[in-house]
């Protein structure tokens, strides 16, 4: 078992431990569940929320992610924190920090992904902040989709990358009878490998199925493909999840993937909590 296994298990333990209790202590003080104005978050699928977090409401993120990399060690993220807060109700300010330790950077929870092949033994490290804003551009009447725009920067804070990195997602769905929803969105940033330049693009379709009052369970296709390098890099994942209303303010969630061909992770897990206030 290599050192990258080793040290993401009391990862997992502690943060699956933290969401429990959490979950014990806001339960008791929060009053019973009700089931509207519920709390959607970012980070239960890799496409984004169409909606914004509300004027005068801030929400917190926050997760653990797994990436078992096809070459190079593993890959382990956290605590993939996110501010929210809503200056109007369509517009909100996003601040963010993240650290990342072994292998490649996957970007499975929003950032730029480092495409390059993690062939090196040896583990490496590194952080961003990441700043920025989203937007409610439209809202679903019959057809017309619901969408928002998300724009946000990741300067690095500790590691070997120094360059400011930009990520625009635009993403947009629908609300369909019994609750379901579909959702899609196309996501681009860059980055840039012994100093060539080039462009990332990250489109995604999810549909969400509520399977019991405070349950919601969904699948998901992503794809990451670079444009503009020597040799460009395709990657194809396959992802399920579930997440847990515990009241209509706090949400817990934990999803899968699979990678669909050999440039891509063989496999990854996601787990974590949203909460409002």
């Amino acid at each position: 078992m290599n050192k990258s296994a080793c040290l993401g298990r009391p990862f997992v333990a502690s943060l699956v431990g933290l969401l429990t209790a959490l979950s014990a202590v806001v339960a008791v003080a929060q009053p019973p569940f009700t089931g509207t104005d519920e709390i959607e978050t970012d980070r239960d699928s890799f496409t984004p929320a169409t909606t914004t977090v509300g004027r005068r409401q801030m929400m917190f993120e926050s997760a653990y992610s797994f990436s078992d990399n096809p070459v190079g060690l593993e890959t382990h993220s956290l605590p993939e924190l996110v501010a929210r807060y809503g200056v109007t109700d369509r517009i909100e300010l996003r601040l963010g920090w993240n650290y990342e330790v072994g292998g490649a950077s996957s970007g499975f929870s929003g950032g730029v992904p480092d495409l390059d092949e993690p062939v090196g033994t040896e583990l490496e490290q590194g952080s961003q902040i990441f700043y920025g804003l989203k937007a409610a551009v439209t809202d679903q009447d019959n057809w017309l989709p619901g969408s928002a725009v998300v724009v946000e920067a990741g300067t690095p804070t500790s590691g070997k990358e120094t360059t400011t990195q930009f990520i625009t997602t635009y993403v947009f769905g629908w609300e369909l009878p019994k609750e379901w929803k579909w959702d899609a969105a196309l996501r681009y940033g860059y980055d840039s490998a012994e100093g060539d330049r080039f462009n990332i693009w990250a489109p995604s379709t999810v549909l969400k199925v509520p399977v019991l009052e405070q349950w919601t369970a969904h699948a998901e296709y992503f794809g990451i493909f670079s444009d503009g390098r020597a040799v460009d890099s395709t990657q194809h994942y396959f992802s399920p999840g579930v997440h847990y209303l515990v009241t209509p303010d706090l949400e817990v969630g934990v999803r899968l993937g699979w990678g669909l061909n050999d440039e891509s992770a063989n496999f990854f897990n996601n787990v974590g909590f949203g909460w409002r206030f």
